[in-house]
């Protein structure tokens, strides 16, 4: 039995679910697990649930002097007779390395990069620095996304190697189909065009489709391509709908209100409530590693317009039609090809089944992060 340590910085969604997915794999294969990170974290996602320990440790965002020392300190206790140290995100990953400092050997720290740095200026610099801090003191970096791999073997990690992050299994719907297109239909303004939202068959042709959206309303999302896009026209007069929330949602909403947009900013739900009524999902960001999302609409059988970036392409395979990013163009012909082509809905949505089938699963991280660790995957 081994005692391992994960640390996580501030987490509304796939880090923090991954986390708890591993915490609670390793604790039935016998380890000792102490998850350390933000006390909100713990009250979102309950780490303690899994079995495993939890320390409040304050990582955020933004980098902050006097209280990044603290967080040192305090993570140098935690991890003090720790095997390994498992940090998720940049901060997390190099304000673990500065705690571990003087180690000889052990514990042994493995970070994952579940985001790729896009910040300029100052702040760049910072997070440039802390990359370099990651690249020479970790024994293992795991990430999401080819491009992430590359800019870390530049600036000297010695060991980089992908990252698996699955989705869980996608829940079975809570409400049933009538339902959920039934309040779609009602939160879609007046001006945007009559009609209620209707199922992805179209066997009633008055019936609108749905393209469905998951994401967080922030800017690496590309939110405002999407609502480029949206403007159509289309065959069939879809709705946009947007699963999130976020710190854009006030200006995304003005403009939906102003340009009369057929979009609804949904709120954060139950992912497979939406996809049972999806017609196809849009994933217009300007950057992706693994998302969550984008797997769970394979799993779903729905056809995918992602955009070119990060590890969608590897992600998706054949089974989604792909844009550069930020190109309202594209992403707008591709929406055209999609409602008004049912053969290639019909071959996307059976790529996407297939695809979603030979995405890695739980069994498949717990037993890489465990190779990483540098122990047994049976244990």
């Amino acid at each position: 039995m081994s005692r391992i340590v994960l640390v996580l910085g501030s987490s509304a969604g796939g880090v923090a679910r991954h986390v708890r997915m591993l915490a609670g794999g390793l604790v039935v294969r016998g380890h000792r697990v102490l998850v350390a990170g933000p006390l909100g974290t713990e009250k979102a996602f309950g780490f303690t649930g899994t079995g495993a320990d939890f320390a409040e440790v304050r990582i955020s965002d933004r980098p902050h002097p006097a209280r990044d020392l603290r967080t040192i300190v305090r993570l140098r206790a935690l991890t003090r007779g720790a095997d390994v140290v498992h940090a998720h995100g940049l901060r997390a990953g190099a304000l673990a390395a500065l705690a571990l400092t003087g180690s000889r050997g052990w514990p042994r720290l493995v970070v994952t990069l579940h985001n790729a740095v896009t910040a300029g200026g100052a702040i760049g610099g910072v997070y440039r620095a802390l990359e370099r801090i990651v690249a020479r003191r970790a024994h293992r970096v795991l990430v999401v996304s080819p491009d992430i791999g590359e800019r870390m073997r530049a600036v000297g990690a010695g060991r980089v190697d992908p990252a698996v992050v699955p989705a869980p299994p996608l829940a079975e719907p809570a409400r049933a189909p009538g339902e959920v297109r039934a309040e779609i239909a009602a939160r879609l303004p007046a001006t945007a065009g009559p009609g209620p939202a209707g199922p992805p068959d179209g066997a009633d042709p008055a019936l609108r489709p749905i393209l469905l959206t998951v994401a967080r309303l922030a800017q690496q999302k590309g939110l405002e391509t999407l609502l480029d896009a949206a403007a159509g026209p289309y065959k069939g007069d879809p709705v946009f709908v947007v699963a999130g929330d976020g710190p854009l949602r006030e200006e995304l909403q003005a403009r939906v209100d102003a340009e009369e947009l057929p979009v609804v900013l949904y709120g954060w739900a139950e992912t497979a409530d939406l996809l049972q009524v999806a017609t196809g999902v849009i994933v217009p960001s300007r950057w992706e590693g693994q998302p969550l999302s984008v797997q769970e609409a394979l799993r779903a059988g729905r056809p995918v317009i992602a955009t070119r970036v990060g590890g969608v392409p590897a992600m998706v395979g054949d089974a989604a039609l792909l844009v550069p990013p930020q190109d309202a163009g594209a992403l707008s012909r591709e929406i055209g090809r999609l409602l008004g082509d049912p053969a290639l809905a019909a071959r996307l949505a059976e790529a996407a089944v297939r695809r979603g089938r030979e995405l890695p699963d739980e069994d498949a991280a717990l037993r890489s992060v465990l190779m990483a660790y540098g122990l047994p995957p049976s244990e």
